[in-house]
């Protein structure tokens, strides 16, 4: 039990343990083609999947009828199916309009079970077209076998700096991990203009882990040159503790404002609660998006009235949007036929803008479906929404380099709802430069560190 506390905590903090009910996938997941005869159409993007006459065996992976996608998870450890479900509802869908010119998906569920992320590669690398849609707190243990078998990957998000724009991949969003913090516009919004009685007075509370530490000192760089003071930073056991009275109290000691708190969103309610307890109200606490789900709100409901929990969605568009974007009705309304279950959360949102990037772009290569044709053809994508379902991102250009787009959701008791910040593009903020660090706190891999090169991809 307390080896199950220890790696759900540093999953959450690595940003990828969030919500979900707990069911645990197997090693194959064919998707269920129900309901009536879908288009295949969405949001903004017409002929996503469809029907067609492909006749050939073209790459690894790909026969006349179907194409074998690989899905990273840790769901055999943290039972979460975000990445799982929104495979489901987006295979079930795009095969129900006629697949990928024909040829239905079919999802090999690559279950990492939190430590088997090099055996799970290997086994993609025998078997897997494309990668799409998923994502393992220890990503950077398999991307060398990755990039040694030339498998392209779209994934829901992407934790460590070896893999976080590493070669062959395309479409992970933002991530702790980048060279630059992808936060800043949110966080300069909040110290600056939203509650600028709080920059004098930032605390932060940190998992005792290599990987949360290194979160720590990155944010401790950027907040610091962002004009803010940080006036408490603490470690916890990355196992949690049984009390969260001592570290109550110490932010209200050091009177804290406004605070960051890494770790699981559960030991972050139980901190609310006794905050709560103490009548002590801080200006805002910033919940991060491993939060947006229901499973964090009915943790914290206790607490919601007092403490104004606020998270940055880094350009994806919030459910509370639906009446502006389509494509967010359109999603419910997908998980409503083929996942009624399925909690709508950050991770989800994620992954569906990787099958759809997908399915576009291998649409685009008929019956000659390579994964160099698949690869080139997201990467020709100069502005990229996922058909409404993200700020604009260019493709075609590192994540690093660009200007972004923030948008800022608070919790309250009717659920997550959008917070004033003031958009200038839509639902989202755009514009903001992301802070780069002065530090060096690693590389992606590339190819070259493998010894392959883009020439090598078929």
């Amino acid at each position: 039990m307390k080896r199950h506390r220890i790696v759900v905590a540093l999953l959450a903090v690595a940003l990828l343990v969030t919500a979900g009910c707990g069911r645990e996938g197997g090693t194959r997941e064919t998707p269920e083609g129900a309901g009536p005869a879908a288009t295949g159409d969405f949001g903004t993007l017409s002929g996503v999947c469809g029907p067609g006459s492909a006749k050939s065996a073209s790459a690894q992976g790909v026969t006349a009828s179907e194409i074998e996608i690989g899905m990273f998870s840790d769901i055999g450890f943290t039972k979460n199916p975000d990445f799982v479900d929104a495979g489901k509802v987006f295979t079930s869908w795009c095969n129900a309009a006629g697949g990928i010119n024909g040829r239905k998906l079919v999802t090999n569920l690559r279950d990492t079970k939190l430590m088997e992320v090099r055996q799970r590669m290997l086994d993609a690398c025998r078997e897997d077209f494309f990668l799409v849609g998923g994502s393992a707190a220890l990503d950077g243990l398999g991307v060398k076998d990755r990039l040694s078998c030339l498998l392209p990957e779209f994934p829901a998000q992407v934790s460590q700096t070896a893999n976080t724009g590493s070669d062959l991949q395309l479409g992970a969003g933002s991530s702790a991990a980048e060279p630059v913090n992808p936060y800043s516009g949110f966080q300069e919004w909040l110290i600056r203009e939203a509650y600028p009685g709080s920059a004098g007075a930032v605390g932060m509370i940190n998992g005792d882990s290599p990987i949360t530490k290194v979160m720590g000192e990155k944010l401790s760089e950027s907040l610091t040159a962002a004009g803010a003071k940080i006036v408490y930073n603490e470690l916890y056991p990355i196992a949690g503790v049984s009390d969260w009275t001592p570290y109550a109290q110490a932010i209200k000691a050091n009177n804290v404002k406004g605070l960051i708190f890494f770790g699981d969103f559960r030991y972050l309610a139980k901190l609310e609660d006794v905050l709560t307890s103490m009548n002590y109200k801080l200006d805002w606490i910033d919940a991060n998006a491993n939060s947006y789900n229901g499973m964090f709100l009915d943790a914290v409901k206790s607490s919601l009235a007092s403490q104004n929990n606020v998270l940055d969605m880094s350009g994806t568009a919030p459910l509370d949007a639906a009446a502006q974007v389509p494509a967010i009705q359109q999603l419910k309304d997908l998980f409503e036929q083929y996942a009624p279950d399925g909690d709508i959360t950050f991770q989800v949102l994620r992954a569906f803008q990787s099958w759809l990037l997908f399915a576009k772009s291998a649409s685009s290569c008929g019956d000659n479906l390579t994964r160099s044709c698949v690869f080139n053809a997201a990467s020709k994508e100069t502005a990229w929404t996922g058909g409404g379902l993200q700020a604009p991102v260019d493709l075609s250009r590192p994540l690093s380099e660009q200007t972004r787009c923030f948008n800022v959701q608070k919790a309250t008791p009717d659920g997550w709802e959008a917070a004033d910040f003031k958009p200038n593009n839509g639902v989202f903020r755009c514009g903001y430069t992301a802070y780069r660090y002065t530090r060096d706190f690693g590389k992606p891999t590339t190819l070259a560190d493998v010894g392959k090169s883009m020439s090598d991809l078929k």
